[in-house]
């Protein structure tokens, strides 16, 4: 019989090293105190899924309110000590929504990491969750990481490392500091590729909260100490996730992103590092993301599979009213 039960942080992190999980940094304490700095997130609670009373897998939430309502989100969770089956995982998903309907009469659904498209689940109503990813193998020497990278992967950085005139650093000390001049480069990212970035001291409070053994600033500059590019990089030891980077307009023929993106996996690996994460690339499951896959997939010779993040209704009519409206938007739009 599976089962859903909280528990306070200390009966999470005790489940997960009991179970040998290495859990991923959004599903870390630290980060709940982050996010807790964005309004309308807060932390919910950490809960264990047990089978016939023993733990199999565990989970962070935070509630997140929004137009009104509340929903849980659990980022790359629940973490699992081992895949879990089509029945495991399915039975989780009951235990959970039974759990929360139980406990928090407010929630309207949950959003978390399911492998399949179960009935009790449905498609997000906002974001661009993912399927599949770039994991990089960051063990052994720079020649041992090169030679994991598809040819024309090891031809980039080979090139990269000849040619570009960048330097790279580590400046997590000084971008947590005073975040200004990387925000600058981030504004210009956003007018250029069409986005709308996070309120600078988000990036800064990412940076000092989780401090520097859960997040990292490299960035690379000119001869003349002009900032041209950085990335936010996330690592619970040994894994790492790139998560954020943003580039200058003038330096988009460099070849700094693929000096700077191999100057992190030397770094990381010095931190203990062995999987680095380039974090999701388009495929039938997220179609709009595949303007990334050139880049990202030179980088390892096979994808990897994730489970994507999925809504499991808890107040199941609320939530058809929720997608309803949606549509209507979308038609609206489209019109």
């Amino acid at each position: 019989m599976t089962t859903v039960r909280s528990v306070d942080e200390q009966g999470y992190r005790e489940a997960a090293d009991a179970l040998g999980i290495a859990l991923p940094v959004e599903q870390l304490p630290v980060w709940q105190a982050y996010e807790a700095t964005i309004p309308g997130r807060e932390p919910w609670g950490y809960v264990l899924i047990e089978e016939d009373g023993e733990p199999v897998a565990v989970a962070a939430f935070m509630d997140y309110e929004t137009h009104g309502y509340h929903y849980l989100r659990a980022h790359h969770g629940p973490a699992w000590a081992q895949e879990p089956t089509y029945a495991q995982e399915q039975a989780a998903i009951k235990a959970l929504v039974d759990h929360v309907r139980s406990t928090d009469k407010k929630v309207a659904f949950i959003r978390c990491a399911v492998s399949e498209p179960y009935e009790s689940t449905h498609a997000v109503l906002s974001t661009l969750p993912y399927d599949t990813t770039v994991v990089v193998d960051t063990t052994g020497d720079e020649e041992q990481i090169l030679s994991r990278f598809k040819t024309r992967g090891r031809r980039d950085v080979r090139k990269s490392l000849r040619e570009c005139p960048l330097a790279t650093a580590d400046e997590t000390e000084q971008a947590t500091r005073d975040f200004s001049e990387y925000y600058d480069v981030m504004v210009e990212t956003g007018e250029r590729d069409g986005f709308a970035p996070a309120p600078k001291e988000d990036y800064r409070s990412l940076l000092e909260i989780l401090g520097p053994e859960h997040a990292r600033l490299f960035a690379a500059r000119d001869d003349e100490g002009r900032l041209k590019h950085w990335a936010i990089d996330i690592l619970n030891a040994p894994r790492a996730t790139h998560l954020y980077g943003a580039m200058a307009n003038d330096a988009m023929r460099t070849l700094g992103t693929e000096k700077l993106i191999f100057a992190e996996m030397l770094e990381l690996n010095g931190l203990g590092v062995e999987a680095f994460d380039l974090m999701g690339i388009g495929s039938n499951f997220q179609p709009a993301l595949r303007g990334l896959n050139t880049f990202k997939t030179k980088f390892a010779k096979e994808a990897t599979r994730v489970a994507p993040d999925r809504d499991i209704p808890v107040k199941k009519g609320f939530y058809r009213a929720l997608t309803g409206l949606q549509n209507m938007r979308k038609k609206l739009r489209s019109r």
